[in-house]
């Protein structure tokens, strides 16, 4: 079934229940009364939108049909620019009915912390992970996010081992929720004397920020330490026991910050990782047990999918999931518009696996099971 038919069944349930709101029975019967009004006020906030989409669709078609039997030229090209007008309505009508139909993603909105870690190219690797650090931050610059590292290890070459980035914004997660996975890079390293293209690989995974209620971590389950901050090499950059590791003991999932000099902001910044790190685990598993929930994911989502390669000589960005490529690599990796090319996308990608899976005619009121 496609989104219109779906549209048109929404719409006559719609009606249906309209008429029987206004029977003797329903008036007489305030439960059903009130069943039937909770449901008309959410079937509404779609027969609305696609009467509107309806009409508009019309509207262009009409003013098409009179542009092209219009023997004056003016009145002819008057009834082309509302026939395009009409038809770029209609477009922005469609775009938000089906993000009417598909199930809204409860984390949409939230807060995200993205974890950057080297892979397989040993230095090229650690300088590729610094790359992808600096394309997020510079996003972040462009949509007036604010971003703050959390923990990093440094490369001593340059770039880093690993990287953990918070950011905070309108829409940050919706932008970056699919940027989760492997980071191929093809180009010739620096400490490479013969000219040779090497392929070397960054690993992403971008959590939702969790809230404290979203996620129960009992002190009995922390094992806490402090240290001395160190830095590239190991050598120590600070003169207090500053920095902290959390291990929590019945995942064994452990993180390490140092990038503050007071140990208790440090403490602060590690459990707000420790706790996006629990949740993403959550949200794993319950993926993992959902196969319709991971079948109208754009890809898995996992750390170890190949998912965009950047290939310098050739000055191009490919997402293997979406077969889209750009030729723009500076620009995406300055955050650029490009960027929001892929972003936008993937996320209609998203949107139409969701679309095909949606089968409820009437969706489901909120707090009840559909």
């Amino acid at each position: 079934m496609d989104v219109e038919d779906r549209l048109k069944e929404i719409e006559a349930r719609f009606e249906q229940i309209q008429a029987e709101m206004a029977s003797v029975e329903a008036a007489t019967d305030h439960d059903r009364m009130r069943t039937l009004g909770q449901l008309f006020a959410e079937l509404d906030q779609i027969v609305g939108p696609y009467r509107e989409f309806r009409q508009a669709t019309a509207d262009a078609s009409e003013a098409r049909e009179l542009a092209a039997a219009e023997a004056d030229p003016e009145m002819a090209e008057a009834f082309d620019e509302e026939a395009r007008a009409a038809s770029v309505r209609a477009e922005k009508l469609r775009a938000r009915l089906e993000q009417l139909l598909v199930p809204k993603d409860p984390n949409e909105g939230k807060d995200l912390i993205v974890e950057i870690r080297a892979g397989a190219g040993g230095q090229e690797a650690a300088l590729w992970a610094g790359d992808l650090f600096e394309m997020y931050q510079h996003l972040a610059d462009r949509r007036k996010w604010k971003s703050e590292v959390l923990a990093s290890a440094p490369a001593e070459m340059g770039g880093f081992k690993d990287v953990v980035l918070g950011i905070r914004g309108r829409d940050a997660y919706g932008r970056l929720k699919h940027e989760s996975g492997v980071h191929r890079v093809q180009r010739v390293p620096v400490t490479e004397s013969q000219g040779r293209i090497h392929t070397s690989t960054a690993t992403v995974a971008v959590m939702p920020e969790a809230e404290d209620v979203e996620v129960e971590i009992r002190p009995e389950d922390l094992d806490i330490d402090v240290y001395r901050s160190s830095g590239p090499g190991g050598q120590s950059v600070n003169t207090t026991d500053s920095a902290v590791r959390i291990v929590h003991k019945p995942t064994g999932i452990k993180v390490e910050v140092q990038e503050e000099r007071s140990q208790l902001q440090n403490r602060e910044k590690a459990m707000r990782y420790l706790r996006a790190r629990l949740y993403q685990k959550a949200l794993d598993e319950q993926q993992a047990k959902e196969a319709a929930a991971r079948r109208s994911m754009v890809g898995t989502g996992e750390r170890s999918e190949k998912i965009r390669t950047y290939n310098f000589p050739e000055g191009r960005v490919t997402d293997h999931r979406i077969k889209h490529t750009s030729h723009q690599l500076a620009n995406v990796l300055a955050g650029g518009e490009d960027l929001d090319g892929f972003t936008e996308r993937l996320n209609a990608a998203e949107r139409s696996a969701q679309l095909a899976e949606v089968e409820e005619v009437v969706p489901a009121r909120p707090g009840t099971k559909s």
